[in-house]
């Protein structure tokens, strides 16, 4: 368990956390490869609900890269990820293309501490937590805090971008 402890501490993600000084906790799983969810895993692996647990996924908005943060529970509704961002198409990025730009892979992409920090969009659900869970860096880890703070840090904007 030492071992997992170390490694969770050298996740950009965490480092970023700890660089900014504001509360979190990180949770620990062992991530099964055949599991069809990494969200869903996660959430049943910390005993919490999937709308407190979410995914960061990667879209292309009118030929740039922008990140938009779900509850696992939902899907993201593309139209209103790019009105979000002032744009007018959005698509899923190319798997290969997200995890080149923000340093993590797919499963493991968390919104903080990205190689190259994007345009973030938290799902206004979030705000009825007081903590969320987001990746920290890698499969099989997640670190919770508050959404507040997860918006602040990414200098995200907050708008309803989720589908149940």
């Amino acid at each position: 368990m030492a071992k997992k402890a170390k490694q969770a501490a050298g996740t950009p993600a965490i480092v970023a956390l700890t660089a900014a000084g504001v509360p979190f906790t990180t949770h620990c799983y062992e991530h099964d490869p055949a599991h069809p969810s990494y969200g869903e895993e996660a959430a049943q692996a910390l005993g919490v609900s999937p709308e407190q647990v979410f995914k960061t996924l990667v879209a292309d908005v009118d030929g740039g890269l922008t990140v938009a943060v779900v509850p696992v529970s939902g899907s993201l509704d593309l139209k209103a990820l790019a009105a979000a961002v002032g744009g007018k198409r959005a698509a899923m990025a190319d798997p290969a293309l997200a995890e080149r730009t923000t340093g993590y892979v797919r499963g493991g992409i968390s919104p903080l501490g990205q190689r190259r920090r994007l345009p973030t969009v938290l799902d206004a659900s979030a705000s009825r937590h007081a903590t969320i869970c987001v990746s920290a860096g890698r499969r099989g880890l997640e670190v919770e805090l508050s959404p507040t703070d997860l918006a602040t840090l990414t200098s995200a904007t907050v708008a309803p971008v989720a589908r149940p």
